[in-house]
């Protein structure tokens, strides 16, 4: 059998098909061995995912995706790199957050460059919205990190009002030096425009 064909027999192996997707699913069914869970919403062509799965072996990693093209080519890149602690479920990342993924479950949660929807009258349609990130704060463990990204500066102003909405998300020092560039990242850098970042992390409510 030739190497494409094998990388795409194993690459159907990396998607994972929720049974039900109203319930949270059930990590042990996802990787080998249980670990650390970091979460891209949004993994769009897998680089990001699969670049951190591979420097990090220790940790495991979930990328959603929606769009079915995006989330094919995000299996082959894990499956060719045989990545055993990734993972990817096709589904609107809003579900995912708020139905599917088990609260308290993750350590790092990753929405880097979301449609910016940039006219005033789409602004409804933008992911990062106030409940968003309250479907996030529950997923995230006890100081969990929740990593926002975006080259539009207008949508960056949404997010900082949408998470000055979520108290118990309270921004912290962007720390991602090491982080590896998503696709839509590098296209930016490469034009020329700014990345924005904002950081928060879940602040247990005081005993």
């Amino acid at each position: 059998m030739r190497r494409s064909k094998i990388v795409t027999s194993e690459a159907a192996l990396v998607e994972y098909l929720p049974g039900d997707v109203t319930e949270p699913i059930d990590l042990r069914q996802l990787f080998p061995a249980a670990a650390p869970l970091e979460v891209d919403l949004g993994c769009g062509d897998g680089s990001f995912i699969a670049a951190l799965a591979a420097s990090h072996p220790e940790r495991n990693y979930l990328g959603i995706e929606r769009l079915v093209g995006r989330v094919r080519t995000a299996c082959r890149k894990i499956a060719a790199q045989r990545l055993s602690n990734a993972r990817v479920i096709r589904m609107d990342i809003a579900h995912a957050a708020a139905c599917l993924i088990p609260p308290a479950s993750v350590e790092v949660c990753h929405v880097m460059f979301p449609d910016p929807w940039p006219k005033r009258r789409h602004h409804v349609r933008r992911t990062v919205t106030p409940e968003f990130l309250r479907a996030i704060n529950r997923i995230l463990v006890a100081g969990g990190l929740l990593r926002l990204t975006t080259d539009d500066a207008p949508y960056f102003e949404g997010m900082q009002a949408a998470a000055a909405a979520v108290p118990e998300l309270v921004p912290v020092g962007n720390e991602n030096a090491s982080l590896p560039r998503s696709t839509f990242e590098e296209r930016f850098v490469g034009s020329g425009l700014p990345i924005h970042r904002l950081v928060l992390r879940n602040v247990p409510p005081p005993r």
